[in-house]
């Protein structure tokens, strides 16, 4: 996913992780991954550890975990997002939060930086992950599972990474994890549905994330519509999401 897509997306909603303003419903059958992700986050944190918000975006996210720990850092390949964030945090007079162009494969920072290091829907450079933790060092994760809007794709004939995640991203990344040198404390799949109430509510929810980076309002018209009037309900139109959770601690 290049970079230049997230500006686009930053310049025109005022800021990635703030979203789009598209409107859904969601239905957890086993629970809200987002809302665990953020549990075990903080069951690990502490005001004496130093963390790593990789794939930071607009900052939000980051400010509501600096309370939690010592200092934070957040980083991110988007300069506009960047812009924002160090805006809201000069706004908020946010003292432990600190932001850099970076990209994830290849920081700056030295070896045995960070207590902890976590990421969104972000990047899985391991490797370097393992490189600027602390022995003991926490990874936590919530990524994009292979079976996420696997439905939308199909009629499209296209998507993020259609056709490459084709086998199961959590046992894949459990062994490229193990033989880096990570202990597995806790590794899950989630899945769920969000329901949107109008094709337009579709829409404009898909200008704004990174499921089709080239998705264009005009020219996709007919792929949106096949999709909608095929997956339809009484609840609304049916989009099925799949997420990882893991968190994994440095040998």
């Amino acid at each position: 996913m290049s970079k230049n897509f997230y500006d686009r997306i930053a310049k025109k909603f005022g800021g990635y992780g703030y979203g789009t303003g598209a409107k859904y419903k969601s239905v957890y059958p086993s629970g809200d991954p987002e809302k665990y992700f953020k549990e075990k986050l903080l069951k690990l944190s502490s005001k004496k550890k130093t963390a790593l918000d990789i794939g930071c975006a607009d900052g939000k996210f980051t400010l509501q975990i600096a309370p939690f720990f010592k200092k934070v850092y957040g980083i991110d390949t988007s300069k506009v997002n960047l812009d924002i964030a160090k805006s809201v945090n000069k706004n908020k007079k946010v003292k432990n939060v600190q932001y850099f162009l970076q990209n994830a494969g290849n920081t700056s920072f030295k070896r045995k930086t960070f207590d902890l290091a976590y990421n969104r829907r972000g990047p899985s450079y391991y490797k370097e992950y393992n490189r600027i933790l602390k022995p003991k060092g926490y990874y936590l994760e919530i990524g994009i599972g292979e079976r996420d809007t696997i439905e939308l794709k199909k009629i499209f004939g296209r998507g993020q990474n259609y056709g490459k995640w084709n086998n199961s991203r959590l046992e894949e990344d459990i062994k490229e994890l193990e033989k880096i040198g990570f202990e597995i404390v806790f590794a899950k799949n989630y899945y769920y549905f969000e329901y949107y109430p109008s094709y337009e509510a579709m829409d404009i929810f898909l200008q704004g994330v990174p499921i089709f980076e080239d998705f264009d309002s005009e020219k996709d018209r007919l792929l949106l519509q096949k999709y909608v009037k095929k997956y339809t309900s009484g609840k609304g139109i049916e989009v099925s999401r799949h997420r990882i959770v893991m968190v994994v601690q440095k040998i």
